[in-house]
């Protein structure tokens, strides 16, 4: 889906890393919220209490998940990430993506 119809958009920015990564929460009408946004080449851990599928829209990175060896994601790609864990990411270039958390 390229276009969010019927969302509310959360008007202040998610930012982390000193700017490295930011984005914009998006509440769709079902009430599940998604988050849109830029990261700018680095190393990055994230944790979240929430599953997650990561969109890589357009650039390249490399993911380390609970368990499992670096695996590089590229744009037109996607991964999932288990609730309650702690992840790595490697921005390799500039990328577009969009975070889809699962309840």
């Amino acid at each position: 889906m390229s276009v969010f119809e019927n969302v509310s958009v959360v008007r202040e920015a998610n930012v982390y890393f000193g700017g490295q990564v930011t984005s914009r929460s998006v509440i769709l009408q079902d009430g599940s919220r998604k988050t849109l946004g830029i990261m700018l080449p680095g190393e990055h851990e994230f944790n979240t209490s929430d599953k997650e599928l990561i969109e890589i829209l357009s650039g390249k990175l490399r993911v380390l998940l609970p368990g499992n060896d670096w695996v590089n994601v590229n744009g037109g790609e996607s991964f999932e990430v288990p609730a309650n864990s702690t992840f790595l990411l490697k921005i390799m270039e500039i990328t577009d993506y969009v975070c889809s958390f699962i309840k």
